[in-house]
């Protein structure tokens, strides 16, 4: 097995699915329903969190006092915008199923882990038919905390019965995933910079390694 690896987890939007905007689109236009406007820089801040969490807190502070205690409210109108934009296809990004190939043929678990609650995370996975592929997969309301919590991380390992962070890897877009690898101890915590956040971002953060994308992961594997 691959440098000792046994589990392999990935972020889904911008990391292995094709990030064409819908997630700010939809995330956008219900908290503009209850009056809050974000701007693109907000937006890039909550992504890889829980959407659930982040809009409880967003409604909390911003919203006026008609949506106090409405977040879940807001948290609807957000599903219901994404079912709309998911409607228009999804897609895998290039290299994606070709990793999860790799990994397989190496003896290596796979689990996906989102900050989607589950209802939106089984459309998404029924869309793309990977279900199958994955053997696990997590989403925000799965764990007490989203990330940079480990906790999606562990749930996967238990999932999977690896017991040692030491033969965990982790792929992930955003700061957060980054900071959740990190909070874990996994082997290697490695960053793509193909979704939310660029390089500029990323490389504060603590990481193993940064690749331009998911098809760049098994050159990478080999080459350590």
């Amino acid at each position: 097995m691959t440098h000792g690896l046994r589990l392999m987890v990935f972020d889904m939007a911008g990391t292995t699915v094709e990030d064409g905007g819908q997630v700010g689109v939809a995330f956008g236009a219900a908290l503009a329903e209850c009056g809050i406007a974000l701007t693109d820089e907000q937006l890039a801040n909550v992504r890889g969190a829980s959407k659930r969490e982040a809009i409880a807190d967003l409604v909390a502070r911003h919203a006026g006092p008609a949506w106090h205690g409405r977040a879940d409210d807001v948290y609807a109108s957000f599903v219901r915008h994404l079912e709309h934009e998911f409607a228009a296809g999804v897609k895998p990004l290039p290299g994606a199923e070709a990793a999860f190939a790799y990994l397989r043929g190496r003896g290596i678990k796979i689990a996906l882990t989102t900050g989607f609650d589950r209802d939106i995370a089984g459309l998404l996975l029924d869309a793309l038919h990977w279900k199958t592929r994955a053997d696990a997969w997590f989403c925000g309301d799965d764990v007490p905390r989203g990330r940079p919590a480990p906790y999606l991380i562990f749930r996967a390992m238990e999932a999977t019965g690896v017991d040692s962070v030491h033969a965990v890897g982790t792929l992930g877009d955003t700061v957060l995933d980054l900071q959740a690898g990190y909070n874990a101890g996994v082997r290697l915590n490695i960053g793509t910079l193909s979704g939310a956040h660029g390089r500029d971002k990323m490389q504060r953060e603590p990481h193993a390694h940064l690749i331009a994308s998911v098809a760049e992961l098994p050159r990478l594997l080999d080459a350590l």
